[in-house]
């Protein structure tokens, strides 16, 4: 659905990276040179943005 605001595994704040993550992948860049320049270090957190799928768009056609 949407990003977590918070790890779940180790507690730190990364729900406020996600759109400069997903602006920079749409320009083609490799994602662990990103997630290293936002010093996504662990890896943890680094599985929390690769193994995301943004649902929001399909869930939205289905509001009443």
């Amino acid at each position: 659905m949407i990003i977590p605001v918070r790890c779940f595994t180790c507690g730190k704040v990364v729900g406020q990276l996600w759109e400069e993550y997903k602006k920079r992948l749409e320009n083609k860049e490799v994602s662990g040179k990103i997630l290293d320049e936002l010093n996504l270090k662990r890896y943890c957190c680094r599985q929390l943005f690769l193994g995301h799928v943004d649902l929001l768009k399909e869930i939205h056609q289905f509001k009443p």
